[in-house]
């Protein structure tokens, strides 16, 4: 599924988001709003992972 899918979909998305990181807020995923680089940065600022390993996992989930 590309951005542009996810975004149009978000809402529905935002479920699977939450599962997959447990540690976002609904007021996180709101503000994400679809957005594949601010949902990549706030898993960094909220895991503590690097830019790349948030990017692999945000594409991976994103499949």
């Amino acid at each position: 599924m590309n951005w542009d899918q996810i975004k149009g979909k978000w809402n529905q998305m935002k479920g699977d988001a939450k599962i997959k990181w447990g540690d976002l807020t609904d007021d996180d995923l709101d503000k994400i709003d679809g957005n594949r680089d601010k949902l990549v940065g706030t898993i960094q600022e909220r895991y503590g992972k690097t830019k790349e390993e948030a990017e692999r996992e945000v594409d991976d989930w994103a499949r």
